[in-house]
């Protein structure tokens, strides 16, 4: 069987590997994309059908295209962000083949670079830039025991209210996906409990300016390792109805039921942590303290921006805040679905390479491994808190390419 050579292969199509791929092709460097589905699958497959993206088309894009049907100010739904990239791929002759899965890559017993082993056929490449992103395998806590009567899904599967069994759903997370998920519910009419863990709330925009904006001005994208303790808290935000602020105080005013972290399940009743308090306080504190920052940003600088004395105006403290619901029985409550928006963690099992920690992350700096010529691309925090955003990963690509371009250099180099 013949094998395929090639200097770099790339191992996904997602938004990363559509970056490394431009800029390797900048840099003059031959190399393929392999994506087991669909260009940007997940967008169109594995979220649900009104997600829209977390910023702004004006920033939530790489450099070089815009988003032809978004307005700027707009958030560009889920398929426009997948057709956003297949357009992107179709710009840059991007060398990426679909339906192709990795099977297995390890180095050379013996010799230089890797044998992949693909679905279909072989292939031998001096690097391997792991671009599957952080997506990858869903987390689904084994906590509730399985019961006929009551449907137990990740965020990934959920689509739409109406899809679910008929009763009251319990959204387990509370960052952007189980935020904006658990007010679609309740807005559809749904009883609606949300168990809000530790959090970033951010505020949607601040006189007259998004929230991106303002982590950009002053600096927080360049931040390059989260705060000591906050490596799990997961931010809320939302692109969803036009961009608005996620408040869970709203959100109780509206019907919802706010309940602490979820933690163990006996004879169907759960018990939930006694932090809903501190979790809620912690989140408005990080809310003001943006809010802070911004006010003495415009006074430095001297910027005319419109005051905006609302955004310090807070709900009331609802009844499930200051009495806390400690325990639930599921049945008793009509819950008849569970959601679990607990997130994902990365898989690399096709990766036969000592770049792992004990716990399966990538060990790394920006990207870079100390096993030569293994790579990778769209961790979150792979360079700084921006990493996570398409602008960001496109920055991150260029980053590794530029690291792949100046090892061959020195590998092709020959004293005269």
């Amino acid at each position: 069987m013949s094998v395929e050579k090639i200097n770099t292969l790339v191992v996904g199509g997602g938004q990363a590997g559509i970056a490394a791929s431009e800029h390797l092709s900048n840099l003059g460097i031959s190399h393929i994309v392999l994506e087991k589905d669909r260009i940007a699958e997940r967008w169109r497959t594995a979220r649900w059908d009104t997600l829209v993206a977390n910023g702004p088309a004006w920033h939530d894009r790489f450099p070089n295209l815009e988003f032809n049907v978004s307005g700027p100010d707009d958030f560009p739904n889920k398929d426009e962000v997948a057709d956003y990239f297949e357009a992107y791929v179709k710009m840059i002759n991007a060398p990426l083949r679909t339906g192709v899965e990795v099977i297995k890559a390890a180095a050379v017993a013996g010799g230089n670079g890797y044998h992949i082993e693909t679905t279909n056929g072989t292939i031998h490449a001096q690097n391997i830039v792991a671009a599957t992103g952080p997506f990858q395998k869903p987390v689904f806590p084994k906590l509730i025991p399985e019961d006929p009567d009551l449907l137990q899904i990740h965020s990934n599967a959920y689509k739409n209210p109406a899809v679910l069994p008929d009763g009251g759903v319990l959204v387990v997370g509370a960052g952007s996906s189980g935020a904006q998920i658990a007010e679609e519910l309740m807005t559809s009419g749904r009883d609606v409990y949300l168990s809000v863990g530790p959090h970033d709330r951010p505020p949607r925009a601040y006189r007259n300016r998004d929230f991106v904006w303002w982590l950009g001005v002053l600096g927080k994208w360049d931040m390059q390792t989260p705060g000591p303790g906050t490596e799990h808290v997961t931010i809320a935000v939302s692109g969803a109805n036009g961009g608005r602020t996620v408040d869970f105080r709203r959100f109780a005013a509206g019907g919802m039921k706010l309940v602490g972290m979820t933690g163990s399940v006996e004879d169907g009743v759960l018990h939930f942590a006694d932090d809903l308090a501190k979790n809620i306080a912690n989140g408005d504190k990080n809310y003001l303290s943006v809010l802070d920052e911004a006010d003495a940003y415009v006074d430095r600088n001297g910027l005319d921006l419109p005051l905006e004395p609302s955004a310090r105006e807070s709900w009331p403290d609802p009844d499930c805040l200051t009495n806390p619901i400690r325990t639930l029985n599921l049945k008793d409550a009509g819950i008849k679905t569970v959601i679990w928006a607990t997130g994902y963690v990365q898989e690399y099992d096709w990766l036969d390479a000592d770049v792992f920690d004990t716990q399966g992350k990538p060990q790394h700096k920006r990207g870079v491994t100390d096993q030569q010529g293994i790579y990778f691309l769209g961790l979150p925090w792979q360079s700084r808190r921006g990493s996570s955003f398409i602008w960001g990963v496109w920055h991150d690509a260029k980053f590794v390419a530029d690291h792949i371009k100046t090892q061959q250099v020195y590998l092709d180099y020959k004293p005269s």
